[in-house]
């Protein structure tokens, strides 16, 4: 801490990025101010709430860098997040690319959703809010404007050329004139100009009803209603046509939370909701999650809308291209009040689901405590053992830190002394080594510990505990049902059933417990196993790594190919005359000579007893 007093005293008091390390010189998090001074002293000064007060106490230490001007700090944060994903600010990111409806630039185009927008000539519209809204409106056109379907033409006409949505290319000729009439009606349409074909639709719709053409008439009533849903939904309509998106958010109890409506071609289509922790001043980290959500965006709005507290200068400089504005009246700043209030209501209503969850979650540590007979347990460990009768055991523990995974303190054990199925004598393993190593390096102990079985695996990590470390802490044991579901915990001496309601709280905790424990072990397990059976005889001979592994295999096929080559052979293959020996010897299971001569095939060998015998 020392340290970073003393470079506290040596910023500058000007705009820049910062970046805070842990202890193992990771970066967890970065940002940006105009004072790098201030904004930095901030954190190792005054109160924080519980969240920031977690990143301070990881901080050991942090560096800086200056810019010019905010602006170029605002660029250089993005960039910086983008390239260290720091671990605090992963819910400011915005690495997600949106949707658009590309029209191909081809002899014969056709329509694609694509999240990459290249400069080739083919045409986008969107983006979309999601890949659903994309989807769904490609579809429609697909069915109303009669483009190829097929990535590659095929040889002859498709299913979709006898329903009217493909000229068929592939046996037809079809003139760039069609083309140019059809890619004018699509994009008549995706701007807003669907009444036109509603209304032809119509005409159709009552002519084949006239001619009694039912079906057809149905067809043409789906499409329209299609259209009328995908188009006619919106709430809100500007006459303007332009595309702008709409920005709003909320904060409280250390919690940023960011509305963007989506109006294109003047009507309001889609919202998308953020909510994440923030650790700076709300208006700056709302100013650094524009600045991501733009961070190259191949495809820009014309106009973002902006609440009155948002820093306008920096934003239009960050985004030249665009109209950004803060409006003052009308229509425009209705919707940036509606963005606003959004956002309230949804960080509203997540603190609140957040809230009932900590009090469910205390609650079920409390009544699990009291059924055992001890206070809260904060911190419990689990264990499990997982193995194929016997092969490759494997132990996993899993640590609950009130009530909730903590993931960075899991640890995975390839058993050593045990190598038959004995889940208890697994256990005791596992146990000793795990506790061994918590009073060595003096790590935190937990309040309760839970076994994955019975009786067998309750009593041998007590005799472990008490008897060789000397440590009194509760165990209990997390008893399966015949479909491997948590039926019942065990606990005390001698161990007896705890009562534990099912549909409780404190029951689905350790069924959580259980699960999780279970999962870790099983995925540890498969992933040794799957190693193991990687393995050949190759990987314990000395001088053979992987790249020598990969070309012996590649010239000789197998093992047994190797086995019975020569030395030749081997320098064919690019290996020294030295190491092929020792291949051999290996391989063989004969001792190794010190001879420099060939060693000879087994071929050879046999020919050569022929040649005696003869």
């Amino acid at each position: 801490m020392s340290i970073i007093q003393d470079k506290l005293k040596l910023l500058p008091d000007r705009p820049g990025c910062y970046l805070m390390k842990n202890k193992d010189g990771d970066i967890i998090y970065v940002g940006k101010a105009k004072s790098l001074k201030n904004r930095v002293k901030s954190y190792f000064t005054g109160s924080h709430d519980g969240k920031t007060q977690l990143l301070v106490m990881e901080i050991a230490d942090f560096e800086y860098i200056v810019t010019s001007s905010p602006l170029e700090a605002l660029i250089l944060e993005c960039n910086l997040i983008k390239k260290y994903r720091p671990r605090y600010n992963v819910l400011l990111k915005d690495d997600k690319s949106y949707p658009y409806i590309r029209l191909t630039k081809e002899r014969h185009p056709r329509l694609e959703v694509t999240r990459k927008v290249k400069k080739d000539g083919s045409r986008y519209f969107g983006p979309y809010p999601h890949a659903g809204a994309a989807a769904h409106t490609k579809k429609l056109l697909d069915r109303l404007f009669p483009l190829r379907k097929c990535r590659t033409i095929p040889k002859k006409v498709c299913l979709y050329y006898h329903l009217g949505q493909c000229l068929a290319p592939c046996e037809h000729e079809v003139s760039a004139s069609d083309y140019e009439d059809i890619i004018k009606r699509i994009n008549r349409f995706l701007s807003g100009g669907h009444d036109e074909i509603v209304r032809d639709l119509r005409a159709k719709m009552e002519e084949a009803s006239e001619k009694l053409e039912f079906e057809r008439a149905r067809e043409y009533r789906d499409l329209i209603r299609d259209i009328e849903a995908v188009m006619e939904k919106q709430t809100v309509d500007f006459s303007d046509e332009v595309d702008r998106d709409v920005f709003g958010f909320a904060h409280e109890k250390g919690w940023l939370c960011v509305q963007v409506f989506f109006v294109r071609r003047g009507k309001l289509i889609e919202r998308e909701i953020s909510v994440f922790p923030h650790y700076n001043d709300p208006e700056e980290d709302f100013l650094s999650f524009v600045a991501q959500f733009y961070h190259e965006m191949p495809a820009l709005p014309k106009e973002i809308l902006l609440p009155e507290t948002a820093d306008l200068e920096l934003i239009s400089g960050l985004l030249p291209d665009v109209q950004v504005r803060i409006p003052q009246r009308g229509l425009k700043k209705r919707l940036v009040e509606m963005a606003m209030q959004n956002a309230r209501i949804a960080l509203e209503e997540r603190l609140r689901l957040m809230e009932r969850d900590e009090e469910k979650t205390v609650r079920a540590l409390q009544n699990l405590g009291e059924a055992l007979g001890m206070g809260s347990p904060r911190r419990i460990e689990a264990f499990d053992n997982s193995h194929i009768q016997g092969v490759d055991p494997v132990s996993a523990m899993v640590c609950f830190i009130d009530g909730k995974p903590a993931k960075k303190e899991y640890r995975k054990y390839k058993l050593r002394t045990v190598n038959k199925p004995d889940d208890p004598e697994a256990m005791r393993e596992v146990i000793r080594r795990r506790y061994t190593r918590v009073l060595r390096e003096n790590l935190p102990l937990p309040d309760l510990v839970l076994v994955d079985g019975g009786k067998a695996q309750i009593d041998a990590a007590v005799e472990v505990l008490e008897h060789e470390l000397g440590l009194y802490i509760p165990v209990a044991g997390m008893v399966k049902d015949e479909k491997h579901r948590t039926a019942k915990l065990l606990a005390g001496d001698p161990p007896r059933e705890v009562q534990l309601p099912r549909g409780s709280q404190e029951f689905y905790l350790v069924q959580r417990i259980q699960e999780e424990v279970h999962r870790f072990a099983i995925t540890f397990h498969r992933q040794t196993r799957g190693k193991e059976m990687l393995r050949s005889e190759l990987d314990d001979i000395p001088g053979v790594g992987p790249a020598r592994k990969k070309l012996l295999y590649r010239h000789f096929g197998s093992v047994e190919n190797m086995r019975r080559a020569s030395v030749e052979e081997y320098r064919k293959a690019g290996i020294g005359d030295k190491l092929a020996r020792h291949i051999l010897a290996a391989l063989r299971k004969e001792p190794e000579t010190g001879n420099h001569d060939e060693v000879t095939s087994e071929n050879e060998r046999k020919k050569e007893k022929e040649k005696q015998s003869t």
